[in-house]
């Protein structure tokens, strides 16, 4: 049988690709994509970047998009639409599917078409290299297990737009949906780890320990990605299965945060107006100082970045470039170079770690027992980070980082998408219902609640608990609940999910509760004189909900994904 799968690692730095087409009895390493070879670089993911024309129309991606936009002339870049780092814009944002994010020059587009249009150069990327890596041989997208990686964090809306957008990239149809599995990137990262041995991780203090594989082992994984951070908690199983032992958190203190620091100093130090002048006329050439910072950043030490002429010219207008660094401290001149002392750049990071720290600790203090803390993703490339987690942790805690940590995600994606059922269990992040209706009783509910149907008095909207938040959940578990009609004349039965973190809420408008979905099961057979019914199953253990409500009646069943208002 075979066994082709295709992760892609969608980050809001960076992202690749990496794939396998081995028979599914072979144990094979994954292909990674290398990126950069124009630009000089080598790396298993490019910068997640997009470029349009000005009529919208999709250029380039990546490290391609930024080279392109690099070279395009002040006033033309106006009219063209740059993007970067809008995985962000998925964030704690309401996702509808007219949500729009804004390009470099503050044009929008709508985020489906941004989303989608990557994912597509992503998916054509990925067969035109399998292609060229098995002979020549031709390959379909429905040839493949797809695996797209999301944050644990990211709410059920982020994941759904996600599955929208790579619809309609045509990496699966609504007929092959199938084949698409969403991934959570700690998860997938664990998985990886798990298989490596003693000299596949970085220690600080030179030591060669690996990840005990003895079932009963827990740890800590934190995902360091670009935008966000990541934190879940696992325990080994027997046959190396995985168990979540807490529920997925995490912050928006991932390594942006670093860059966004460093912009603010650029800005301190060329006052007098002069980098918003840079910044209005020069967009491109701030990408490229940006883009500069996110290599020399990973070492703990002094560093150097050079500084563009037109940013110099700009400067020398107001006064001598040298005397806008006379205020500033742990920044330097130096024959046409920012130079930045060490203390300076660990200060960039400041917000960042103590975010970090703050997050671990809170699951520390929980009535749990912890072995390791593992480090992984793009930004636990940083010197600076792990020397943190190490002098924060480091008494009580083996502090492991994979080699290549940007390459964990991918590598146990591929894992996951060969066995979806390596994460046996996980927490429920949320209480989960269904907007119920029960016999109007005046001593507990409220009035206005009040409700007449078929000859009887109903309390509406009720919450109906499916799963508590905390709860454990198999990785296909499932909840049932049995909906009835109340009037003979309904033709259809609205079926509406909530959820909320509170643990028991009464009314599906409390306080805390959100709305994430709804659908509609037709009822046929009007002049049955049977209860019509309704049987609603909600699946939860994986790594997305979905439901499926069956007219009891009929037998016709309604397979849904929630809609999760995207």
């Amino acid at each position: 049988m075979n066994n082709f799968v295709i992760a892609i690692d969608f980050g809001t730095a960076s992202s690749g690709f990496a794939f396998t087409v081995t028979r599914r009895e072979e144990e094979s390493e994954p292909f990674i994509k290398r990126w950069g070879a124009e630009e000089g670089a080598d790396t298993p993911k490019t910068p997640t970047c997009i470029l349009f024309d000005p009529d919208q129309t999709f250029m380039k991606f990546g490290y391609e998009a930024k080279s392109a936009y690099f070279k395009i002339k002040k006033q033309e870049a106006k009219n063209y639409y740059f993007f970067e780092d809008f995985k962000m814009d998925l964030y704690g944002k309401e996702i509808t599917k007219d949500l729009k994010i804004k390009a470099a020059n503050n044009k929008e587009i709508t985020a489906l078409k941004v989303f989608s249009e990557s994912l597509r150069f992503l998916k054509d990327d990925a067969l035109k290299t399998i292609r060229s890596n098995t002979g020549g041989m031709e390959f379909s997208a429905s040839d493949f297990i797809w695996v797209l990686t999301v944050p644990a964090i990211w709410d059920e809306s982020a994941k759904q737009f996600m599955r929208k957008a790579a619809i309609q990239a045509g990496i699966v149809t609504e007929e092959t949906k199938d084949k698409l599995v969403i991934a959570l990137e700690p998860e997938v990262a664990s998985v990886w780890s798990k298989k490596l041995p003693s000299n596949g991780f970085i220690t600080q203090n030179q030591s060669r320990d690996s990840l005990d594989q003895t079932p009963g082992t827990q740890y800590i994984v934190v995902d360091c990605g670009g935008g966000t951070i990541d934190i879940t908690v696992h325990r080994i199983l027997k046959e190396g299965a995985l168990k979540e032992l807490h529920k997925a958190s995490g912050n928006n203190l991932g390594g942006q945060t670093v860059d966004r620091k460093f912009k603010e100093f650029l800005r301190e130090i060329f006052c007098d107006g002069v980098w918003e002048e840079y910044e209005e006329n020069y967009q491109s050439e701030v990408q490229k100082i940006l883009y500069d910072f996110t290599f020399v950043k990973r070492v703990d030490g002094e560093i150097q970045i050079r500084c563009p002429y037109n940013l110099i010219k700009l400067a020398r207008k107001k006064k001598d470039i040298e005397r806008f660094f006379e205020s500033v401290d742990g920044v330097f001149w130096c024959d046409g170079s920012i130079r930045i002392s060490r203390e300076k750049l660990r200060s960039f990071f400041d917000e960042s770690l103590l975010g970090i720290s703050m997050r671990l600790r809170e699951i520390l203090n929980k009535d749990l027992s912890f072995d390791y803390i593992l480090l992984v993703g793009g930004y636990a490339e940083s010197q600076i980070l792990r020397q943190h987690i190490n002098e924060e942790f480091g008494e009580d805690y083996k502090i492991l980082c994979p080699f290549r940590p940007q390459e964990v995600i991918l590598r146990g994606a591929i894992e996951f998408g060969r066995n979806p059922k390596m994460v046996t269990s996980r927490k429920s992040r949320f209480t989960y219902g269904v907007a119920v209706l029960k016999r109007f009783d005046e001593s507990t509910h409220k009035l206005e609640k009040k409700h007449t149907a078929g000859g009887n008095d109903w309390c509406k909207d009720i919450f109906k608990i499916l799963v508590h938040e905390g709860e454990d959940l198999g990785w296909d578990e499932t909840r049932e609940h049995v909906l009835r009609a109340v009037d003979s004349n309904q033709t259809g039965m609205s079926v509406r999910l909530f959820m909320t973190e509170r643990k028991d809420p009464q009314y599906v408008d409390d306080w805390g509760v959100e709305e994430v979905g709804s659908f509609i099961v037709e009822l046929s057979d009007l002049n049955s004189s049977r209860e019509r019914k309704v049987k609603l199953k909600v699946k939860f253990g994986s790594t997305e909900i979905t439901a499926t409500g069956t007219d009891m009646t009929t037998g016709e069943e309604h397979t849904v994904k929630f809609n999760f208002k995207t």
